[in-house]
């Protein structure tokens, strides 16, 4: 259970990877004793002894590393920062004593803007726009209209729904498609039924052992050859080397992928190079003041559990995500 106020202060050690977040020195409290922890070495030694875990650092499996009842007997409560848990949610963890929260709700509307940006840009040829103004070349062309096509958007969660709704109104139609089926919800087992007409495709699911690898070259082959896919969710949803090679043989007409299954994108992947693939990295939704407003969301979680408060968050440890009302994510 959650301290409750005036006990003694609550240690918290902060998994940084080289960079300590924003005002948490100062807006955690006098009554928080935070511990600075870089890599897997540092954190082990931290952990014994402290009641809360951040992990700000959320790309790296230290957590998993170092993770044993001996040195997370104290450990009462997780929290990182980002939507995705899939770093943290392992067996280990999810069967211990502890309370595993994410900071969703931070990145909902900066990645709908992303994904949006990236149908406009696909449907208006910005990308070959920019390469015949780099060589000077006047050539008038027809671009497509984004009213009508339609957008199928797999994870019905928050980040899921922003994007929906950014889509909708710009005119597509769109199809949400979750877990289970719900008012206005597809059932995932229903994605196959839903590809064949989908202009834009975008992943914005959770990575659990249902939605790995779930873009693979049969899924692909149900798409038509207009169809664009466009990944802000997690890397190994989508089998790589199956999606190279639908991009090649131009079986989709392309790709905006924000995520990988490695990360960074190794410098020899064909990805780099293909002129239908638009390559971000892994920042759709970090929009300018994103690191302030999750350390905001940890500090009121901090502030709740000190109280010993209900938890913002709350990471079902059975699905691997915050349940969501009507389809879950």
């Amino acid at each position: 259970m959650p301290v409750s106020a005036g006990q003694d202060p609550i240690t918290v050690t902060v998994l940084h990877g080289g960079e300590t977040p924003p005002k948490l020195v100062d807006k955690a409290g006098g009554d928080v004793d935070l511990r600075l922890a870089d890599g897997p070495g540092e954190l082990a030694a931290a952990l014994p002894g402290s009641d809360a875990l951040l992990t700000w650092d959320f790309l790296t499996d230290a957590v998993k590393e170092v993770w044993t009842d001996e040195i997370t007997t104290d450990l009462r409560w997780v929290h990182t920062a980002s939507a995705g848990v899939d770093r943290v949610a392992f067996p280990e963890l999810l069967a211990a004593p502890v309370t595993l929260t994410n900071s969703r709700g931070v990145f909902d509307r900066p990645i709908a803007e992303y994904v949006l940006g990236a149908v406009l840009a696909f449907a208006k040829d910005t990308a070959r726009s920019l390469r015949l103004q780099q060589d000077r070349t006047w050539r008038h062309r027809e671009t497509e209209s984004v009213a009508g096509k339609v957008a199928t958007v797999v994870g019905s969660g928050p980040i899921g729904r922003a994007t929906a709704d950014l889509l909708g109104a710009a005119g597509l139609a769109v199809r949400l498609v979750g877990r289970r089926a719900a008012d206005g919800v597809h059932a995932f087992d229903e994605l196959p039924d839903l590809l064949p007409d989908t202009d834009f495709l975008v992943l914005a699911a959770p990575l659990t052992d249902a939605t790995r690898g779930m873009l693979d070259d049969r899924a692909l082959g149900l798409l038509p050859r207009r169809a664009r896919v466009i990944n802000v969710g997690r890397g190994p949803l989508v089998v790589t080397d199956d999606l190279i090679a639908a991009l090649a043989d131009e079986r989709i007409a392309g790709a905006a992928l924000d995520v990988f299954e490695t990360e960074p994108l190794p410098s020899d992947s064909p990805l780099w190079a293909m002129e239908n693939v638009l390559v971000t990295p892994h920042m759709s939704g970090d929009v300018v003041g994103w690191k302030d407003m999750l350390v905001d969301l940890f500090v009121d979680n901090l502030t709740r559990f000190r109280d010993g408060r209900e938890l913002r968050n709350v990471v079902d440890p059975e699905r691997g995500y915050v349940s969501t009302s009507g389809g879950d994510a």
